[in-house]
């Protein structure tokens, strides 16, 4: 496990030691908790970006056609 360093200014550190302890987290809980989820959006983004890369935007088209037909129009 690493350890990291982080500097904040002391009310926003304090503001967050009150916020774990409200949740019955330790600061450090709190923390990875936020970065677990930071890297689950990051991963998500990723995934989805490189699917789209590969995707068939004629295809793409299409398929909203249909649902567009099965479930009326979207919004402009």
């Amino acid at each position: 496990m690493a350890t990291m360093t982080i500097r904040l200014p002391d009310d926003k550190h304090e503001r967050l030691k009150r916020l774990a302890e409200q949740r019955g987290l330790s600061l450090n809980k709190l923390i990875e908790e936020w970065s677990t989820v930071a890297l689950t959006e990051f991963d998500a983004e990723t995934r989805f970006r490189l699917l789209a890369a590969k995707g068939d935007a004629k295809k793409a088209l299409q398929v909203l056609d249909k649902l567009d037909a099965a479930f009326g129009k979207r919004p402009n």
